[in-house]
C-alpha cells in the first residue's frame, strides 16, 4: 500500500483538501486517485503513462510488444522491458479512430486505423522499432470526405484487409499489394468492429447503429445516416452482421444490445462475443446457429441500474475466460460460466488484450486531466491544469488468482462508489417530513420548480480566482468581481462552491453530462477528432445514454418541462450584428426573431420556438428577454413548469474577432442575463417554491490550480444557505440528482446515483429575501476593433482570433483561443503564462515522455 500511495502522489504532485471541505479532484485517498466523477482510480498490476487518450491496442504475434493506438499517435511498448520505446505521432490533421489495428502473423507490418482517409501501414523492424510506410487511402460516402475507419482484419493469406467504414456504412475490401479500394459491402450503420472466420469465408461486423430504418419507423441522424431511435431519439437498434466474402455480401443480421462494438471470436468453440456499450451486456452468438445463445450482465451489482459500458473484450488463453472492459466502472470483468470477478482500472478502460501470464489494459481518461504544463508562477506555487490535458495509461495485470480476484472485486465496489448507487436505489419512506433535499426520491420537497441555467467553457478560477476567502488562485483569474458582478453577488448572497467540478471536458461531451449525466462509449472514444460529429447540439443519436435525459426522467413520472435553447441551433436567418440586436433589446421594439432548431423530437415539443440555440450573434440579454415575456405570463396564470432549462451560452466569446463584441463585453452579457433571470424569479409568486442552479457545459477555456475540471456553479433559492463557502466535493452529476431529489424522480442511470448530493448547500428554514440584480461594469456592445486600427501584438492576436471559427462551438482551437483571452484581459504586454499550458505547439506526448516515469508506477 505504502509504495502504491508514494507513486500516485509522484505521479500526481497531489494537492491538499480543500480546508474543512471535501477531497478534490487529483487528490490520493488512501492510495487512489479521484477524478471528476468522485470514483477512486488505484489500477491492478503495472502502468504507463503518457499524453493523449488510447483507444485501441493490440499485442504482436510473439507477444514481445504492446501497440497502443491513442488519439494522436501509436506507442511501442516492449512486454518485457515495459516502457515506451518510441512514439509515432500522427501527422497533423490525422488522428486515431474509434478503434482498429491489426498486424501480419510475422509482425513486420502493422496496420492502424484514423479517423480520417487514411489507413496507416507501419513497419515494425527486427529491433521493434516502427516507421510508417504507406498511407492508403479510402473515400467517405459517396467518394467525398472522411470514411472513420475502425475495425481491421486480415484475409488468412495477408493479401487483403477488411475495413469498417463507419460513416460508409460498409466493409471495405483493400487489395494490399496495391493499396487499392477494391469493393466496399453495405453492412449495418456505424460498423465498428469485425472478425473473420478461419478460413476466410466470412466476416462478422458489429454496427454500432444498429440495422438500417424500415419503413414508417421512426429515425433520427447520425453522421448523415438515418438510425432507428425509440421515443426519446435514442438509437434503439443494435446489430451484427453476418458476410460472405465469397460473394461479398451481407446474408443477415443478428440482434444485440444497443451500440455492439468490440468483437471476439472463439473459433475453436463456435462462439461469437459482443461487447453491448448501451446496454451494459455482452451478447453470446453460436456462429454456427446464427443466435444469441447467452446475454451476460457485465454489471458489479445486478441491482444496479444502467452505466457499466462494457466496451471493449479479450479472450484468455484458458479458452474459458472472456474479459470485459466496464468502462462506466473502472474495472474488467472476469467471465467464465458465471462472472467470477472483477480487476480495478485506471478510468473508463477501453481496450484489451491478454496472453498466458497478463492482462493489457488500455485506459481511456486514464488518470484524467493530469498531464502537468509544468509549474506555474501563482501565489501557492503550484501546477495550474487544463482539463485539455489527458493522462492516458495502459496496464499490466498477473492474472490473478482466485483470492487475489475476491480481493480486487472489494476494491472495484469501493472505488466504482457501487454502495452509494444502492442507497440512491432505496424507496421512499411514507410520513417522511418536507425537505428542500429528500433522502430518498419520492419523498416530499416544499420546492415544485427547479431552474436549470447552462453556460458554456469556464474554469472556477477563471471567475472566482479572486474570491479569496475560498480556495482560489488570483493569478489565473481573468474575469472578476468587476466584469461578472452578478456571479459573484450570488455566490456572496448564497453559496460559493469552490469544490465543484465537470464530469466532461469539451461541449462535445459536456452537454451529455450536464443533461444525461453520462457520456457513452461513441462519445468516450470520439476525441480522435470527432470524425462522425461533434453532438454539443443533441445532433446524433448515438451520443445519447439508452436511460434518455434529464426532462426524459421528469415528463415519465408526470412533470412539466419547458426549455430554452438548450440542445439546439438557432435556425434564424440572422444578417443583423450583435449591436444591432443589442439595440433592439434596449429599445424594446421586438424587430428580430428567432427560432431553434432541434434533432431531438421529444425536446423540440417542450421548447420554447422563438428562443434562439447555439449562436454568439444574439445576445444573452435577447434570450434573457424572451424567457421573461414567457415567465411573466406563467405570473399571470400562475402554472409554471416544474422543470426548466435555459442556455446562456455567450461566456464563450469570439476571443479578438473584429466587429464581435470584447471578451469582456460577452461576459458581462451573460452575468448580466444570469442576474436578471434570478432577480425576476426571486420576485416573483414562485420564488417560494423554487431552486435555481447554474453551470458550465464544460470547462475548457483556461486553467485552474486545482484541476482542469473545476468550474463554477451556482445554487440558488430560500432554501439555499446564506453567504457561506461550501467546499463539498461536488460535480454535474450532483446538480442532476440534487434536482431529481427535489422533483421527486428517480436516478437515470449509475452516475447521477453515484453523485454526491448537495445537501449542504440547503437549509430547512427558508430565506425569502429576494436578489436585485447588478448593472453591468462594462458596454455590453463594446466591439472589438478593426483591424486597420491596430498594429503590433493586437494586431497579431486579432488576426489569430480572426482565422478561428466560432461559428460551431468548440471550433476554434483551444490554445490558440487561451492565449487571445488572456491577452484581451491581462494585457498585451503581460507575458502568456506558458507554463500553465505546455509551449505553443508541443503536444501532450513530447511533453509526457520528458517525465520522468514513476518507478514501477503503481505496482501491485
Amino acid at each position: 500500500m505504502m509504495s502504491r500511495m508514494l507513486a500516485c502522489i509522484a505521479l500526481c504532485l497531489a494537492l491538499p483538501c480543500v480546508a474543512g471541505g471535501d477531497t478534490t479532484v487529483g487528490a490520493v485517498v488512501d492510495g487512489a486517485l479521484v477524478v471528476s466523477t468522485k470514483q477512486l482510480i488505484r489500477p491492478a498490476g503495472q502502468t504507463i503513462k503518457f499524453g493523449g487518450r488510447p483507444v485501441d491496442m493490440l499485442l504482436s504475434p510473439d507477444g514481445k510488444t504492446l501497440f497502443t493506438k491513442t488519439n494522436t499517435s501509436l506507442l511501442v511498448i516492449p512486454t518485457a522491458e515495459w516502457k515506451i520505446l518510441e512514439e509515432i505521432k500522427f501527422d497533423a490533421g490525422v488522428s486515431g479512430s474509434y478503434h482498429g489495428m491489426a498486424i501480419t502473423r510475422d509482425g513486420s507490418k502493422l496496420y492502424v486505423t484514423t479517423s480520417q482517409t487514411q489507413v496507416l501501414e507501419m513497419l515494425v523492424a527486427g529491433d521493434g522499432t516502427v516507421s510508417v510506410g504507406r498511407k492508403i487511402t479510402i473515400p467517405g460516402p459517396g467518394g467525398k470526405g472522411n470514411p472513420t475507419s475502425c475495425g481491421i482484419a486480415l484475409s488468412p493469406d495477408e493479401k487483403l484487409a477488411y475495413v469498417c467504414l463507419s460513416r460508409n456504412n460498409a466493409l471495405a475490401v483493400l487489395d494490399l499489394a496495391s493499396g487499392e479500394l477494391t469493393r466496399q459491402i453495405p453492412v449495418g450503420v456505424a460498423p465498428y468492429d469485425v472478425a473473420l472466420s478461419p478460413d476466410g469465408m466470412t466476416a462478422w461486423v458489429s454496427n454500432w447503429g444498429g440495422r438500417m430504418p424500415r419503413e414508417g419507423e421512426k429515425t433520427e441522424l447520425s453522421s448523415g445516416t438515418p438510425i432507428v431511435v425509440d421515443k426519446n431519439s435514442v438509437a434503439a437498434s443494435g446489430t451484427v452482421s453476418l458476410v460472405d466474402l465469397n460473394v461479398g455480401k451481407e446474408t443477415a443480421q443478428i440482434e444485440t444490445g444497443l451500440h455492439p462494438c468490440d468483437l471476439e471470436l472463439d473459433a475453436k468453440r463456435n462462439v461469437l462475443y459482443v461487447a453491448n456499450a448501451n446496454s451494459d451486456s455482452v451478447s453470446v452468438i453460436d456462429t454456427l446457429t446464427r443466435k444469441v445463445t447467452r446475454t451476460i450482465d457485465v454489471k458489479p451489482d445486478a441491482s444496479l441500474p444502467f452505466g457499466s459500458a462494457p466496451n471493449a473484450l479479450a479472450l484468455g488463453r484458458d479458452g474459458t475466460t472472456v474479459y470485459i472492459a466496464n468502462g462506466g466502472n473502472n474495472a474488467v470483468a472476469v467471465v467464465g460460466s458465471k462472472t467470477r470477478g472483477f480487476i480495478p482500472t485506471g478510468w473508463y478502460p477501453g481496450a484489451l488484450a491478454a496472453d498466458g501470464s497478463y492482462l493489457y489494459i488500455a485506459n481511456v481518461k486514464g488518470y484524467g486531466s493530469r498531464s502537468p504544463g509544468g509549474k506555474t508562477t501563482d501565489s501557492k506555487g503550484g501546477l495550474a491544469w487544463d482539463v485539455h490535458f489527458a493522462l492516458g495509461i495502459v496496464q499490466r495485470v498477473p492474472l490473478p488468482s482466485a483470492e487475489k480476484l475476491k480481493a480486487y472485486t472489494k476494491q472495484v465496489l469501493a472505488d466504482s462508489r457501487v454502495p452509494h448507487v444502492l442507497r440512491a436505489l432505496e424507496k421512499a419512506q411514507t410520513g417522511a417530513k418536507p425537505v428542500p433535499v429528500p433522502q430518498r426520491a419520492g419523498e416530499p420537497s416544499p420546492i415544485e420548480h427547479c431552474v436549470y441555467i447552462i453556460k458554456e467553457n469556464k474554469t472556477y478560477d477563471q471567475v472566482f480566482g479572486d474570491m479569496t476567502r475560498a480556495n482560489s488562485d488570483p493569478n489565473l483569474c481573468i474575469y472578476p468581481r468587476e466584469i461578472t458582478p452578478n456571479q459573484h453577488a450570488l455566490a456572496d448572497q448564497f453559496v460559493l462552491l469552490d469544490n465543484y467540478y465537470c464530469n466532461g471536458v469539451v461541449s462535445a461531451d459536456g452537454h451529455q453530462w450536464a443533461t444525461q449525466g453520462y457520456a457513452t462509449d461513441y462519445i468516450e472514444k470520439g476525441y480522435g477528432g470527432w470524425p462522425r460529429s461533434y453532438p454539443y447540439e443533441g445532433n446524433d443519436a448515438l451520443a445519447y445514454a439508452s436511460t434518455g435525459f434529464i426532462w426524459d426522467n421528469a415528463l415519465l413520472h408526470g412533470l412539466s418541462f419547458r426549455n430554452y435553447g438548450e440542445m439546439s441551433t438557432d435556425a434564424s436567418k440572422i444578417k443583423a450584428s450583435f449591436k444591432e440586436i443589442y439595440e433592439d433589446h434596449l429599445a424594446k421594439t421586438g424587430k428580430y426573431r428567432f427560432s431553434g432548431t432541434f434533432n431531438i423530437e421529444a425536446l423540440r415539443r417542450y421548447s420554447c420556438p422563438n428562443y434562439p440555440g447555439w449562436t454568439l450573434a444574439v445576445p444573452d440579454q435577447t434570450r434573457a428577454d424572451i424567457f421573461l415575456r414567457e415567465f411573466a405570463q406563467c405570473e399571470k396564470t400562475g402554472q409554471w413548469p416544474n422543470f426548466i432549462t435555459i442556455l446562456l451560452p455567450n461566456d464563450h466569446t469570439a476571443g479578438l474577432s473584429p466587429g464581435k463584441p470584447t471578451p469582456r463585453a460577452f461576459l458581462a452579457d451573460n452575468d448580466l442575463a444570469v442576474g436578471r433571470i434570478v432577480e425576476a424569479i426571486s420576485k416573483s409568486k414562485f420564488w417560494a417554491k423554487t431552486a435555481i442552479f447554474v453551470n458550465e457545459d464544460d470547462p475548457q477555456s483556461g486553467y485552474d490550480h486545482v484541476d482542469g475540471h473545476r468550474s463554477t456553479c451556482l445554487a440558488i433559492s430560500p432554501y439555499v444557505r446564506r453567504g457561506a463557502v461550501v467546499s463539498n466535493f461536488y460535480n454535474q452529476t450532483s446538480v442532476l440528482r440534487t434536482m431529481e431529489l427535489i422533483l421527486g424522480i428517480p436516478p437515470m442511470n449509475q452516475m447521477d446515483a453515484m453523485a454526491p448530493v448537495m445537501r449542504e448547500c440547503f437549509m430547512d428554514k427558508p430565506d425569502f429575501t429576494p436578489y436585485t440584480a447588478l448593472p453591468s461594469n462594462v458596454p455590453i456592445d463594446e466591439v472589438n476593433p478593426k483591424p486597420e486600427k491596430l498594429s503590433g501584438k493586437p494586431l497579431y492576436w486579432a488576426q489569430q482570433s480572426a482565422a478561428l471559427d466560432f461559428d460551431e462551438v468548440d471550433a476554434a482551437d483551444n490554445d490558440t483561443l487561451n492565449r487571445v483571452l488572456w491577452h484581451a484581459m491581462r494585457g498585451f504586454d503581460t507575458p502568456y503564462p506558458a507554463d500553465f499550458a505546455g509551449a505553443h505547439g508541443k503536444g501532450l506526448n513530447a511533453l509526457n515522455l520528458a517525465l520522468a516515469p514513476v518507478a514501477g508506477d503503481i505496482d501491485d
